[in-house]
């Protein structure tokens, strides 16, 4: 049984695919997995997999029949892996020779439940490393005490998948797998609920893996309808955050973060294609009209005047009744 598995989604990744396969090439191990999910890909980018199925030590092809998203794509790799430790690479990134090899010294050295890594940015050709905002390196800790303070980055707002390794006991929990069909976000529930029901984690100094930025087809980049899913996924860690039995003491965070994705979303709507614009607005509202409001009042009562008063008068819009409507039947339909 493989030590390790790497699970890799790609979709319609062809011009950098060949650099993320070649990264794992230097990584691979003879107890190593890769496992490969090609999300209905339409370039040659199934082309560059099947040659790599033959090619790669350790490589495990899977092929989604209709395109699922990131989010259904790793529970895809995660239900697939065979390995002690799971660990994630996007189809446009990479890693450097050696790093894998490390991260599981790391991981069995420390033997708690996740440990969670830097990584470098890449734009272009400038480099900067990013750093996990947890100050305590290598030692293992409670990772629901490093949820909060609510005015301050920390753990859960470094939602990469990807900047870490992940032991099979969470897996089988159900602690692991995204919740699918989220098209964005789709990290941002999974690390939070990590954090409150994982007994242990701990931080690393390694870096290893490089997380290239501006890719023009990332959703990121693309201002339609799939970006909305930010929605959703923070209504669901409202709700779950709400239910948990220290819900008073985190709700802040979690409502504050949520505002402050919300308050991007909103100062950068010149983006989105019309339509969609005034779906985000709409859905922004009522997003609002559903938080906690006392906790509401609170978290905007903290931000600064341009913030709050973005949100303020998106709180003021008139939600329509369908919008209401919408968002209920696609909270029931990811519920099943």
């Amino acid at each position: 049984m493989p030590k390790l598995s790497v699970i890799v989604p790609f979709f319609n990744v062809q011009q950098y695919a060949p650099d993320t396969l070649a990264s794992l090439r230097a990584n691979t191990r003879e107890d190593f997995e890769f496992v490969l999910v090609d999300d209905c890909s339409t370039d040659a980018t199934p082309e560059l997999l099947a040659r790599a199925e033959r090619d790669l030590p350790g490589a495990v092809l899977v092929r989604h029949e209709k395109n699922g998203g990131l989010a259904t794509t790793r529970n895809t790799g995660i239900d697939t892996a065979r390995g002690d430790y799971l660990t994630f690479l996007d189809g446009d990134d990479w890693i450097a020779p050696g790093y894998l090899p490390q991260l599981l010294d790391a991981a069995e050295e420390l033997d708690c439940d996740f440990v969670r890594t830097d990584h470098v940015q890449c734009t272009g050709r400038a480099r900067s490393i990013h750093r996990v905002p947890h100050g305590r390196r290598g030692t293992v800790m409670n990772p629901r005490e490093a949820i909060l303070p609510a005015d301050r980055s920390t753990s859960v707002d470094y939602a990469y998948a990807w900047a870490g390794v992940y032991h099979r006991r969470l897996v089988d929990r159900g602690l692991l797998h995204f919740t699918d069909g989220l098209r964005t976000a789709e990290d941002r529930p999974w690390i939070w609920k990590l954090h409150r029901e994982a007994d242990t984690f701990a931080v690393v100094g390694l870096l290893g893996v490089h997380y290239r930025r501006g890719v023009a087809s990332s959703l990121t980049q693309i201002g339609d309808v799939r970006q909305l899913d930010f929605v959703r996924a923070f209504d669901q860690v409202i709700e779950e955050t709400a239910g948990d039995a220290e819900g008073a003491r985190l709700l802040p965070k979690a409502v504050r973060t949520y505002c402050a994705i919300m308050t991007h979303h909103l100062g950068s709507i010149e983006r989105f294609e019309p339509a969609v614009a005034r779906k985000l607005r709409s859905l922004c509202a009522a997003a609002l009209k559903r938080m906690p409001q006392d906790v509401l009042a609170e978290v905007m009562d903290s931000m600064d005047v341009q913030r709050a008063g973005v949100l303020r008068r998106a709180r003021r819009r008139p939600v329509a009744a369908r919008t209401t409507a919408a968002h209920e039947a696609a909270s029931r339909t990811a519920a099943l």
